[in-house]
């Protein structure tokens, strides 16, 4: 790829030009051995036993969509972070940058959003900052959130844990946040019912790795960039080739309709409430039943399965009966998606 010498929307994409940006500029500056881990959060051993950090930033166009906003964005996102690595969510910041004249009723609306999502995942906010930046100088709201939770003993959850024989299970539908996001953008009417899936994950990961102890591997949100590149990414951090089934992958009517229309790849399309888990074959099963057993996991499928092909490789099997590699995005087909 090609360097730049000015940051472009791709930069923010999580795709390639995202990777390149991380490893060009702030790991060649910034580097260390739990930094240049590159996970949604960071696990930190401390005398009085393991604490995730994580934080993350949200400037979603529109503010308001169907199925969420901005807030409950902020609140899940870092949530999800945290889970990821198998954490318990204890507390969070929110920080707040505000463009004069922004209608003091939106960040009413907005901050009423973050409350609810708060008290209902049980993860309160602790502390925060607010900035306000002249007219023209911002869009409304920018958020950012950090999270704190706590790693139990015996939970050792990574990309680089994946091993050859995983089986993927992927908890619902790709898609819906992406294209709910694009078609409200746009002002696209579809049939159906097109809805962000923005929702805490962190009940469905604490039930999935209780069931047996370091059953669960790898688990990773795909929000920026979608399955496709989540996928990527696990397997280069393992050392391990992945295949997928497109047959098994399920995607909303309505997504899939949309995607025929625009010319998405459901693969790349970014989503806010689900989960990749690569976890030992034999307790694939086990796991599966117990996602769907919650409503965060209603629709959760077996999608694929970590092989020992070349180091790094996505293949997807097509329901044609044919196979395609599958590589990690490049571009920016939606700015400002979260």
């Amino acid at each position: 790829m090609k360097k730049l010498e000015t940051v472009q929307l791709d930069h923010g994409s999580g795709g390639l030009a995202s990777q390149e940006l991380i490893k060009d500029i702030f790991l060649s500056h910034l580097d260390n051995p739990v930094l240049a881990a590159l996970e949604d959060s960071a696990v930190l051993e401390t005398d009085r036993g393991r604490l995730a950090f994580s934080t993350d930033s949200y400037v979603v166009d529109p503010l308001f969509f169907p199925g969420g906003d901005i807030g409950l964005l902020a609140v899940h996102g870092t949530i999800n972070d945290l889970a990821m690595r198998g954490a318990r969510p204890f507390c969070l910041s929110l920080g707040m940058i505000l463009e004069e004249g922004c209608p003091m009723e939106v960040l009413r609306l907005i901050v009423d959003s973050i409350r609810k999502a708060s008290c209902e995942s049980g993860v309160p906010v602790v502390t925060g900052d607010t900035k306000v930046v002249p007219k023209g100088k911002g869009d409304k709201v920018f958020i950012n959130t950090s999270g704190i939770g706590f790693v139990d003993k015996g939970v050792d959850i990574s990309a680089s844990m994946a091993r050859v024989g995983d089986v993927i299970l992927l908890s619902g539908s790709m898609g819906d946040h992406g294209i709910t996001i694009l078609t409200q953008r746009a002002g696209i009417s579809m049939q159906g019912k097109l809805r962000s899936d923005t929702m805490a994950l962190h009940n469905l990961v604490q039930k999935i790795i209780g069931l047996k102890s370091g059953a669960v591997h790898t688990l990773r949100d795909p929000t920026r960039g979608g399955v496709a590149t989540s996928l990527n990414e696990i397997a280069e951090a393992a050392g391990v080739a992945i295949e997928i089934d497109e047959a098994e992958i399920p995607v909303h009517k309505e997504v899939d309709a949309a995607c025929e229309i625009l010319g998405m790849d459901p693969l790349y399309l970014a989503n806010e409430g689900k989960c990749l888990a690569l976890v030992q074959a034999e307790y694939a099963r086990e796991i599966l039943q117990a996602m769907r057993s919650l409503p965060e996991g209603a629709e959760a499928a077996i999608i694929g399965r970590v092989t020992d092909g070349p180091a790094g490789r996505v293949v997807l099997k097509t329901i044609a009966g044919g196979s395609r590699i599958v590589s990690s995005l490049t571009g920016e087909p939606l700015p400002r998606i979260c």
